[in-house]
């Protein structure tokens, strides 16, 4: 009998970041439908990467230590991804003692889940792996975390990395997977930076070359890049066999701007496991609109989603954008219709810093 899978999502993107209420109300659905784990890693959060070494102001820590609380209320696990910023550019002396003094801070949160993020970082330096699985192994040994998790500068074979972040050191991936203890995770996010299947030979060989099972750092349906952001995401989740849990050990979602409308998708990733060789991802969307939005709206977005999901914002001419606000106007006490709403009026900022669209 199949192992079940274990689901998670990482609020990992560019852009806009949710609100405090926002991540309450997404802990309280991801509860409901039986997701496991939410990790708090928002590329907005500076306390995390440019300046992961100064402590967040007293108000932001007060909020997180409230969303930990929730989290353990609702059965969840917590989980946060530090990004040291290309610290293994100079990590000797002075820089260890503060990584040491940030993660004994981040030990106060009594995390269950600490991912060490590398992504988005220069990545064309010689050693790079023995330099990251060093800075890895001395967080693994201070820090009070359940699990650990690591995300490498290169995780995906898609070429868009190497021309963004700089040509990959050779054997880059063979080496983690030797010098990074096999306790520790490995994000992969698959074939692509944003991967449409997964292909069992496909994650065969990557557990070869991590010498572990990668753990799925899903970007669907996140919409944080300069195409991506002019479209809503909210198809059901397609090109994830069910059987690809033999192959990973685990699957965390990275969600769109959009906290609500992720809600969506989110639930049909849930049917996918459970449904297996039944999943019909048309039928799964209908029941996650319903699902989410009850009726009438959940109504509306079963009948408007070509134009959120193909035509998007550049698809769609000024009469039509007015038809579909006039649509969800009386539905807009709806977190979906809010959002729906604000997209049509241009207010989700595409954030430059993200390069990987």
């Amino acid at each position: 009998m199949e192992s079940e899978q274990s689901l998670g999502v990482i609020e990992g993107f560019f852009g806009q970041e949710w609100s405090w209420q926002e991540r309450e109300q997404m802990l309280s659905f991801m509860a409901e439908i039986g997701y496991d784990y939410y990790l708090y890693a928002p590329k907005a959060d500076r306390y995390l990467r440019r300046d992961w070494q100064s402590s967040w102001p007293d108000e932001t820590s007060t909020a997180l230590q409230q969303l930990i609380s929730s989290c353990q209320a609702k059965g969840l696990r917590f989980g946060l991804g530090l990004s040291p910023y290309e610290l293994y550019l100079n990590y000797h002396g002075e820089s260890k003692q503060r990584l040491f003094e940030k993660i004994d801070a981040l030990n106060e949160l009594k995390l269950d889940i600490l991912c060490v993020l590398f992504d988005d970082m220069k990545g064309d330096i010689p050693g790079l792996a023995t330099y990251q699985a060093e800075i890895v192994h001395d967080i693994a040994a201070r820090s009070n975390a359940s699990s650990l998790v690591m995300c490498p500068s290169y995780y995906s074979f898609d070429p868009v990395l190497e021309k963004v972040f700089g040509e990959m050191p050779e054997n880059y991936f063979s080496d983690l997977g030797e010098a990074l203890d096999p306790t520790i995770e490995i994000f992969w996010t698959g074939p692509k930076v944003c991967s449409t299947t997964y292909p069992t030979e496909h994650l065969q060989e990557v557990t070869s070359l991590l010498k572990r099972k990668p753990f799925i750092w899903d970007n669907y349906p996140v919409n944080d890049g300069a195409r991506m952001s002019r479209f809503l995401h909210l198809k059901a989740f397609e090109g994830r066999p069910h059987n690809m849990r033999q192959w990973t050990s685990g699957h965390t979602v990275n969600p769109m701007n959009q906290p609500w409308l992720s809600m969506i998708p989110m639930a049909t990733l849930i049917r996918c496991y459970e449904q297996r060789a039944d999943y019909d991802p048309s039928t799964a969307y209908e029941w996650a609109c319903l699902k989410v939005c009850g009726e009438p709206l959940g109504r509306l977005l079963i009948e408007d989603v070509e134009a959120f999901h193909e035509k998007g914002l550049d698809g769609l001419d000024e009469a039509e954008k007015e038809r579909l606000k006039e649509r969800y106007r009386p539905h807009q006490e709806h977190g979906c219709a809010k959002e729906i709403i604000a997209w049509l009026n241009e207010e989700y900022t595409f954030d430059p810093a993200c390069l990987t669209d």
